[in-house]
């Protein structure tokens, strides 16, 4: 079974940066594409950004493109999410969940397609 357990998150200015962690245990990862979430206060869940298995595509959400890059090490069994020029807007708890299979492309629109999810970490953006 595997498990998905998230850090790196806590407290960043605007403008500074953060870099997420997501490592996973009970399961090889590259067997998994992997997504991030996000969930502000009062606001539904969204999707961030995903990577394949090989990590040869990516994909952003309109709102962290050219500010956030998502990479993966299978050998450390780690995905991560460097985020850059933070802003505000940006504050939420960051999730990250895996699907099981080999896909050359990813997409984060359909969360349901992601079976397995970490607790979560708490990212604050503030001055």
């Amino acid at each position: 079974q595997l498990q998905l357990v998230e850090s790196g998150g806590g407290l960043a200015q605007p403008g500074g940066s953060l870099r997420l962690s997501c490592a996973a245990f009970g399961n090889t990862l590259d067997t998994y594409v992997i997504a991030w979430f996000r969930q502000a206060p009062g606001k539904e869940r969204e999707g961030v950004s995903c990577i394949t298995n090989s990590g040869a595509w990516t994909n952003y959400a309109d709102s962290v493109k050219g500010r956030f890059t998502i990479s993966r090490d299978n050998a450390k069994n780690t995905v991560y999410l460097q985020m850059n020029s933070l802003k505000p807007e940006d504050t939420a708890i960051y999730y990250c969940a895996a699907r099981n299979g080999r896909f050359s492309l990813c997409a984060t629109s359909r969360e349901g397609s992601y079976g397995y999810w970490g607790p979560g970490n708490q990212v604050t953006v503030s001055s």
